[in-house]
């Protein structure tokens, strides 16, 4: 790249806001004679200087833009009520489902508004809860949140994570269960990675120190799987495995709770596809390659005894559970414990005996219960259509615990006895909502090919379908993620306030399996785009809305297809929030983990997928003359999944090329990253700004 001095124009001097079609005078953003040319297609990049996070002048783009914005959203009169709703709603007490370790129930509860939830532990199921871990008190302002724990066999230990500022970066410490004190173990540079305790120490993955001033940008390459022993220095950890021939290779840990396999996934980029390798901690032995070709999606289950059972889709892209012999893993020596089936295999449990199967069946939940030889027992009776999660437990133990959720249905808990199948009422949610005020429906609309895609649809009884109704329409659409019915208090203000809320389960997702999602990937992503499309249109055509009511939503590659969409069809949408999304697509794998996700996208480095690369990039396909939705990017400064520099530079570009009266705005939040972890303030700041930008752009005032 060529170093070419230009004087920064950052205009200071802002605008007020009277009124909501009034221009805004955006911070004038200096523009480099940056082009580079792939294959012979030049291809400009004049902002380019705003992929140096630690520059100066990249810190005043930032101070400006964000005070532009705030100047903008402090003008609506409402915004004060949105974010006291918002508040009252939030603040109630929510826990998660408990687990069992040995004598004591481990679960999280947060009161209401703290920033992190707290983690407790109780002797018994009628105990005294006493806290063990209180991550509100690892940081003044709550941005250091737990990020993964762990218990050592013999219960005598546990380890836990911590991510400073939405960091995917984790530090580890060690905890002694009964004095609740820390030891002296300390463990840095963890990314991608759990603690795997074996004996008295466990296995985790981390990569090199990164270079000063390039630890939020700096690729991740060559992970190294470690053991560490309690009461010695990081410095003296065994080096376990490494690869120095692949740089993107990866491993991920885990041991079995008899402690006789340690198994290690290996994986070399965000593809479902991995390899299997383990060894027989038992024999004292090397490791051993399981599966050794990255062909197919393999997931580790359990052990039964010294064969081990594992869910994959190969040759079953709805996936089936196998039972493998480490001493003759040839394929066909495989003995297919759960065969595949119309229903999508999402996950595979083995508790008291039983192994507990998860299906996907349109998008909703089915629990089938097999035994170990693969004989189906039974079904676990839910108590509607929603999504499930849980069932954790070990092999001896006929205990488990499940939370069951849906649109109108808030996370509720329940206490499942393995031996007489039988659900029990636990916890339920405290939320302030009345589901019976309002319905869910599931419909299946047509894409542009033809294909069938579900669409969950929920508002208010009594809804009027005149076409005037204000709609959110979010989705996501790629990394074989299924978007399923679940809760969000920070729906309840839009559902009380007459909006419908639509899910659309697009291609890219598994909620039909392996072929869903290769239906939306590399090549064929823009299905993921026309299914979106289509859901738009189904909802205008059917009168629930109209372009001037339509919201649009996604994060991260949902933040992508919100960027692809509202390029190719500017017209159907009000409003657009691309939120810490992947939109410099002959770039993004440039950056910290974004070489991962090229097995999904492609790489600009290959000349047949830069073609299509270059036909949906948002950053590259936003056209002079436009009338763009109101679109406000939001993205993070300790984002280092999706580099910032993403959202900066689309924004730039954004604000430089709209030519209509839509506002376009970029939203920077300090001290958070790609999401997860994000405290409890934070999360209702961001969100009632978001719902502000949308009610005042579509002309809706709330009442609260």
């Amino acid at each position: 790249m060529k170093k070419i001095k230009l004087f920064l124009l950052l205009g200071l001097t802002f605008v007020s806001i009277q009124a909501q079609n009034q221009k805004i005078k955006y911070p004038e953003t200096k523009k480099i004679d940056h082009v580079d040319d792939y294959y012979g297609v030049k291809v400009a990049d004049p902002y380019r200087w705003l992929e140096d996070n630690n520059s100066s002048e990249t810190a005043s783009w930032v101070e400006a833009q964000n005070k532009v914005t705030e100047e903008y959203l402090s003008q609506i009169p409402y915004r004060g009520a949105i974010k006291k709703r918002l508040t009252e709603l939030w603040n109630y007490e929510r826990y998660s489902a408990p687990f069992k370790q040995g004598d004591y129930y481990i679960f999280s509860k947060n009161d209401g508004l703290q920033e992190q939830s707290v983690l407790y532990i109780q002797k018994g199921l009628n105990g005294t809860p006493e806290v063990l871990l209180d991550p509100n008190k690892l940081s003044t302002d709550g941005s250091v949140s737990l990020a993964g724990l762990a218990f050592s066999h013999d219960n005598k230990y546990f380890s836990y994570g911590i991510s400073r500022g939405g960091s995917d970066w984790r530090e580890f410490f060690v905890m002694d269960i009964h004095s609740k004190q820390l030891t002296k173990d300390f463990i840095k540079w963890s990314k991608f990675s759990s603690t795997a305790w074996y004996k008295d120490g466990f296995f985790y993955s981390r990569y090199d120190e990164p270079k000063t001033g390039e630890e939020l940008k700096g690729k991740n390459e060559f992970q190294k799987l470690y053991y560490h022993k309690i009461g010695t220095l990081q410095s003296e950890d065994k080096l376990v495995l490494e690869d120095k021939e692949n740089p993107k290779r990866g491993f991920s840990a885990s041991v079995t709770d008899d402690e006789r396999f340690l198994i290690v996934s290996v994986w070399e980029g965000s593809s479902s596809y991995n390899m299997i390798w383990y060894k027989d901690l038992s024999a004292n032995g090397e490791i051993e390659k399981l599966i050794n070709k990255p062909d197919a999606r393999y997931e580790f289950v359990d052990n039964l005894e010294d064969k081990l059972l594992v869910s994959t889709n190969f040759g079953a892209p709805n996936n089936k559970l196998v039972l493998i012999d480490p001493k003759n893993p040839a394929k066909e020596n495989w003995k297919t414990i759960v065969p595949e089936s119309k229903d999508v295999m999402q996950n595979v449990s083995l508790v008291g005996a039983k192994l507990f199967v998860t299906y996907l069946k349109d998008a909703n939940s089915k629990v089938s219960v097999y035994d170990t030889g693969g004989k189906y027992l039974y079904d676990v009776q839910l108590p509607a259509l929603g999504t499930v999660s849980g069932f954790g437990g070990k092999k001896n133990e006929f205990e488990t615990f499940y939370t069951f959720t849906s649109f109108t249905y808030p996370p509720t808990i329940y206490k499942y006895d393995v031996k007489k199948n039988k659900s029990e009422l636990f916890r339920k949610s405290a939320v302030k909502f009345l589901p019976d005020e309002y319905e869910t429906k599931q419909i299946f609309y047509e894409s542009k090919d033809g294909t069938k895609v579900p669409l969950f649809i929920v508002h208010k009884k009594g809804l009027k379908l005149n076409g005037d109704n204000p709609t959110l329409l979010y989705a996501y659409g790629g990394f074989n993620a299924a978007m399923l019915p679940s809760f969000s208090v920070a729906r309840i203000p839009l559902l009380e306030n007459g909006f419908v809320y639509a899910l659309a389960c697009i291609r890219g997702g598994s909620e039909y399996g392996e072929e869903w999602h290769k239906a939306g990937m590399l090549d064929e992503k823009q299905n993921v785009f026309d299914d979106f499309i289509a859901a738009s249109e189904y909802l205008i055509k059917n009168k629930y809305t109209n372009p001037n009511k339509l919201a649009v939503q996604g994060g991260s590659n949902g933040g992508l297809l919100i960027g692809a969409v509202i390029n190719q069809r500017p017209e159907l949408y009000k409003v657009a929030f691309p939120q810490v999304g992947v939109m410099d697509m002959l770039r993004f794998h440039k950056f910290t983990i974004g070489w991962a996700w090229v097995p999904e996208y492609g790489s600009s480095d290959n000349p047949d997928q830069f073609k299509y690369l270059i036909n949906y990039s948002p950053l590259h396909n936003l056209k002079k003359g436009v009338n763009y939705p109101a679109t406000m990017v939001t993205t993070a400064d300790h984002d280092d999944r999706v580099f910032p520099a993403h959202s900066f530079k689309y924004a730039a570009t954004l604000q430089e090329m709209n030519s209509g009266k839509n506002q376009t705005l970029i939203r920077i939040e300090t001290k958070v990253g790609h999401g997860a972890g994000t405290s409890t303030s934070k999360t209702i700041e961001l969100t009632t700004d978001l719902w502000s930008f949308m009610f005042y752009n579509m002309g809706v005032t709330p009442k609260f």
